[in-house]
C-alpha cells in the first residue's frame, strides 16, 4: 500500500489537474465562443473526461477523492482514518489552488485574482446539496457493487450534473475555494463560497446516511 505521503501527493496532483481542466477549459471556451450554452458545454466535457482519467490513474493509489466531501464521507463510513482525511483535505485544497494558478499561467492571465461572478441564493444552495448528494451516492454505490465502474460513473455524473443543477455542480469544497480565485468563466465570488460549502457538506452527510441504509452489508462486513 502506498505511504500516506504518496497518497497525499496523489490527492494534491490529481486535484491540481482537475482544477487546471475546469478553469483552463472555461478560459478556452470564453476565447472561442460568445455563446453561453456552447461555452458551458465546452467546460463540461473536459471536466467529465479528466475526472475519469484521474480516477483511473490515481484510484489504485489514494482512492482518487480529489474532494473534501468525498474524504469526509469515507471517514464517516469508517473507511478512511480521520487523520488521513485531514491530510487529504489539505492536499486537495492546495492542489486546487495550484491548478487554478497553472491554468492562469498557461493562458497568460494574472496568477492572483478574485472572481466577481455571483453564485448565490436558495436555488444555487439546493443545487449544490443535490449535486454533492448525487456524487457521493454514485461513488458509494459503485464502490459497493462495481468498483471498476467508479471512474466512468463519476465522470458521467458530473457531466450530467453540470446541466441539471442550477449551480453547474461544483459539488466539491476544494473546487469551490479554488474557483473563487479565478475571475474567469468558471469563477465564483468569494462571498458565495461559505454557503456553497455548507450546502455541499449537507449533501454529503445525507449521502452517507442513505448509503448506510442501501448498502449496509458492505459497511458492516
Amino acid at each position: 500500500m502506498p505511504s500516506l505521503g504518496q497518497r497525499a501527493f496523489c490527492e494534491w496532483l490529481g486535484t491540481a489537474f482537475l482544477l487546471a481542466a475546469v478553469v483552463g477549459s472555461g478560459i478556452m471556451a470564453q476565447k472561442l465562443t460568445g455563446d453561453g450554452a456552447l461555452a458551458l458545454l465546452c467546460n463540461t466535457l473536459p471536466t467529465g473526461a479528466i475526472l475519469a482519467v484521474l480516477i483511473l490513474v490515481f484510484g489504485p493509489l489514494s482512492g482518487a477523492h480529489f474532494n473534501p466531501a468525498v474524504s469526509i464521507g469515507f471517514a464517516l463510513r469508517g473507511e478512511l482514518a480521520w487523520s488521513a482525511a485531514a491530510i487529504y483535505i489539505v492536499a486537495q485544497v492546495l492542489g486546487g489552488l495550484v491548478g487554478v494558478w497553472v491554468a492562469h499561467l498557461m493562458f497568460e492571465l494574472p496568477v492572483w485574482q478574485f472572481s466577481i461572478t455571483q453564485r448565490t441564493g436558495p436555488g444555487q444552495w439546493l443545487a449544490e446539496a443535490v449535486a454533492t448528494f448525487g456524487l457521493l451516492l454514485t461513488v458509494f454505490g459503485c464502490v459497493s457493487r462495481r468498483p471498476q465502474s467508479v471512474p466512468y460513473a463519476v465522470g458521467l455524473y458530473i457531466t450530467a450534473a453540470y446541466w441539471f443543477t442550477a449551480s453547474t455542480s461544483f459539488a466539491n469544497p476544494a473546487v469551490t475555494i479554488a474557483r473563487s480565485l479565478s475571475d474567469t468563466f468558471a469563477g465564483i465570488a468569494p462571498a458565495g463560497v461559505a454557503a456553497f460549502i455548507a450546502a455541499q457538506l449537507a449533501g454529503a452527510l445525507a449521502a452517507v446516511g442513505v448509503s448506510r441504509w442501501l448498502w449496509r452489508e458492505r459497511i458492516t462486513a
